[in-house]
């Protein structure tokens, strides 16, 4: 689980580099599916990944408007001050946390509920998700996507242990 939050991590980084290179008025274009842009859908995934984080945790949700975000560096800044608490909530993560249940008021008053482990999976599913909608937003701009590919990343513990080493596997 540790592994895809730091796979959505680096591909997140990813598309921020990716956005240096269009403009604001481009980041804010309304397009089909996600938030509407492709700045408003970075906002969404920080935002939906916090609030979960947060709401795990006891803590009050965020409340904030995309208009007070409406740019690429403010983008940033949210997600880099929402980072540390989520990393730490990720990386403190063990397996009694998994089937914690969490019993969630919605607008309408009615109670659902649902294991922290479902949660923590829907968060993670939700970025990926919405990545899938950047990539395709990339395209009909004619740009090349952000690589979706898990491997080639160097996420796994085994691999960075076994770096001074060789792999048999050649592919």
């Amino acid at each position: 689980m540790q592994l895809f939050f730091k796979y959505n991590w680096m591909v997140r980084e990813d598309w921020f580099r990716w956005c240096e290179e269009l403009s604001e008025e481009e980041l804010l274009q309304n397009r089909t599916g996600g938030m509407g842009s492709i700045l408003h859908t970075l906002f969404h995934i920080i935002d939906v990944e916090w609030s979960w984080i947060r709401i795990l945790q006891g803590k009050t949700d965020f409340q904030e408007s995309f208009d007070d975000y409406n740019s690429l560096e403010k983008v940033r800044q949210l997600a880099s001050a929402f980072h540390a608490e989520v990393e730490s909530f990720v990386n403190q993560w063990d397996d009694s946390m998994e089937e914690r249940l969490l019993h969630n008021t919605l607008e309408d008053g009615r109670i659902e509920t649902h294991t922290w482990g479902e949660i923590v999976r829907h968060t993670i599913a939700h970025e990926i998700h919405h990545i899938g909608q950047l990539s395709i937003w990339a395209r009909e701009i004619g740009r090349a996507p952000v690589s979706a590919n898990f491997i080639r990343r160097g996420l796994s513990s085994a691999l960075q242990a076994s770096a001074d080493g060789h792999s048999e596997l050649k592919r």
